[in-house]
């Protein structure tokens, strides 16, 4: 996943672990095909200034499962900034 992520979007998952653990704005994406399997994103900037949103899965209280992280587009940053 790590090389993924790097190789693909260019994040590193230190990044990613910054956002997840740093208060983000998160918000529900989709309904999973199974139950607790719902799609969830979390938008934050890191401490370097990137603004990146992280896909995960919420697999309990304390725990989820990463899908992908990537660079926030303009649109994405502005509606962040609002929150």
């Amino acid at each position: 996943m790590e090389d993924k992520l790097f190789y693909k979007h260019n994040v590193l998952i230190e990044e990613i672990d910054e956002i997840l653990f740093e208060q983000p704005h998160i918000r529900f994406v989709e309904k999973g095909h199974r139950e607790g399997e719902d799609l969830y994103a979390a938008y934050g900037q890191t401490m370097t200034g990137r603004w990146l949103i992280v896909f995960f899965v919420l697999k309990s209280p304390h725990e989820a499962l990463m899908i992908s992280g990537r660079d926030m587009n303009r649109k994405e940053q502005r509606l962040y900034a609002k929150r």
